[in-house]
């Protein structure tokens, strides 16, 4: 693993591939190995730069301090950028993971070529405002008090559990390997405050002018579809959304062939077909 100097701080990344820069970017309770299963997948491709956000594994980060915000990751992609791809990478964003790169892309367009956004956050303004949509809004936070509760309580597996299973279903976290529970487990402080996150709005998102793909699961959480629905319908021509099979939100993962399939072909420059 390299780290690149942001001003003190070491920004651990790791590195695949030769010719055009890819950035992937995980999300909540995460770190770079998220993204294990595409890191070679797309390096034979691109080449893919694939940090771990600041204060996430391999740093054991005390959960103290005010700079663990989606701009602050943003601002810090950003430089990386600028120095390893200065006119610009292909992001992909996962979860709160696609909020940075909403965020680095509404504040840097330049340093975006593609944009993939797999299932992300701070889109919950884009919800229904009904009984219903404002329940979902709900969702999000509840996950994250849970996740507060279970770790001021000392007990940080439950945390995890919670956190987990309220994403990918009932059994999610019992299905996991002891690997995968390892990142969640590396990376539990962070939890509380990955729920900070921006509420972009409508106006701000339909000023992204990038090629863009929307990627979901087919078993993930239903407010995820609907705001990707959303978020599409603010552009003309509207970007495909992809919906992976036999996956919930962590798509990347339990589906990987047929996620990385979908963003290689649409970075590739073969637009996926759009799927309900």
């Amino acid at each position: 693993m390299e780290t690149f100097d942001l001003d003190g701080y070491p920004l651990p990344y790791e590195q695949r591939g030769a010719g055009e820069p890819l950035l992937l970017i995980h999300g909540s309770v995460n770190d770079s190995r998220a993204w294990m299963h595409q890191m070679d997948a797309f390096g034979a491709h691109f080449r893919t730069l694939v940090p771990s956000l600041r204060h996430c594994y391999p740093e054991r980060w005390d959960g103290v301090g005010d700079d663990f915000t989606v701009e602050q990751h943003a601002r810090d992609l950003a430089a990386l950028l600028e120095a390893q791809a200065p006119s610009g990478a292909h992001i992909v964003g996962h979860s709160r993971g696609g909020a940075v790169a909403i965020e680095l892309a509404r504040t840097r367009p330049a340093l975006v070529r593609r944009l993939v956004l797999a299932d992300p956050g701070g889109l919950e303004a884009l919800l229904p405002d009904t009984p219903a949509g404002r329940a979902m809004a709900a969702e999000s936070s509840a996950m994250f008090d849970r996740l507060r509760d279970a770790l001021a309580q000392g007990d940080a597996v439950a945390a995890a559990r919670a956190f987990v299973d309220a994403l990918g279903g009932a059994g999610a976290w019992d299905r996991r390997s002891p690997g995968q529970k390892a990142i969640l487990l590396d990376n539990i402080a962070t939890g509380p405050h990955c729920a900070e996150r921006p509420r972009f709005t409508a106006a701000a998102l339909r000023a992204l002018a990038m090629p863009m793909l929307l990627v979901t699961g087919a078993r993930s959480p239903a407010r995820y579809a609907i705001m990707l629905d959303a978020m599409r319908a603010l552009y003309d021509p509207q970007p495909p959304v992809v919906v992976v099979p036999d996956a919930a939100h962590a798509m990347n993962r339990e589906n990987p062939a047929a996620f990385n399939e979908a963003v290689l072909a649409f970075l590739s420059g073969v637009t996926p077909l759009a799927t309900p």
